[in-house]
């Protein structure tokens, strides 16, 4: 226990050298704090609700990032927002997570006719262009947010596929393996045992590095009305309401577009520093 306690501590004293990534994580735990307490923050009614007598209000006393062209408060739109993009950025990572790496570390470690299937699949997914896919996807399921979600976590497996296919076969080489195969270790013994908890810190960089993609993709789907529908919440949807109004009331747009901008700036920072933690040679000096 106490040898595990010192490595995070090393882990975390060195982690916090990179103010970029600290940055990065600090801002984060930021948007999660405020995700999670997006009701105790702000009134969810005050996101849905229209006031035709407050319409397109710049930012004041009583509605400190103004108002749409609805009359709903702004802010309390990019508070309760927040908890959508970024469950949708969570939960698509996990789950292409979870099916492209199982398919990756299945491929990468059997290789063979196994490999090679897998990796045609993955490449012939890739071929095709991720915004055209879900497109496709949202055209014949429909829009809402589940079908979005499908949509984002189908376009990414093959990215997870492939990282995790080059990180299992550069491990399969190392005398670690090897030696755990003369012992006589299962092939779920090896995979569990010494695969995965040596590939768990590309791991970790990858997926956080694809939550802000997951975000600014969603985002992007939502702004051409084939995301979240209204009236809830999210910041794509934000920002195809304004830009109607982008010239006049430029606060419409400057508020949901900083969020996007600043939570995917976060988390690739965050991912960044990671990745130099966990690769150093990765890091410029």
């Amino acid at each position: 226990m106490k040898r595990s306690h010192y490595k995070i501590l090393h882990f975390w004293n060195c982690f916090k050298k990179n103010k970029p990534a600290l940055f990065g994580l600090i801002v984060i735990c930021l948007f999660i704090m405020t995700a999670i307490c997006a009701d105790l923050i702000v009134d969810y009614d005050l996101a849905i609700t229209q006031e035709k007598t407050a319409r397109l209000l710049f930012p004041c006393k009583d509605h400190i990032f103004g108002t749409d062209y609805l009359g709903r408060d702004v802010f309390a739109r990019i508070i309760h927002g927040s908890r959508v993009s970024l469950s949708m950025g969570l939960i698509s990572t996990t789950v292409s997570l979870c099916i492209g790496g199982f398919l990756g570390v299945i491929a990468g470690y059997f290789g063979g006719w196994i490999d090679s299937v897998i990796t045609r699949i993955a490449d012939t997914l890739m071929c095709i262009p991720s915004i055209l896919f879900s497109l496709c996807v949202i055209a014949t399921l429909g829009a809402s947010t589940t079908n979005l979600l499908i949509a984002i976590t189908v376009a990414s497996v093959p990215g997870f596929v492939r990282i995790l296919r080059a990180t299992v076969i550069a491990m399969t080489s190392q005398e670690y393996i090897e030696a755990a195969k003369v012992a006589g270790s299962t092939h779920l013994e090896i995979i569990c045992n010494h695969v995965l908890p040596n590939a768990i810190g590309m791991i970790i960089v990858q997926a956080t590095m694809s939550i802000a993609d997951m975000i600014i993709f969603a985002s992007g789907l939502s702004f051409l009305g084939l995301g979240v529908q209204p009236p809830r919440p999210e910041w794509g949807i934000m920002l195809s309401d304004a830009k109607s109004y982008m010239r006049e009331y430029p606060h419409l747009v400057i508020f949901p577009g900083l969020s996007i901008a600043l939570c995917s700036l976060s988390l690739n920072l965050f991912g960044d520093g990671l990745r130099d933690m966990f690769d150093p040679r990765s890091a410029i000096h």
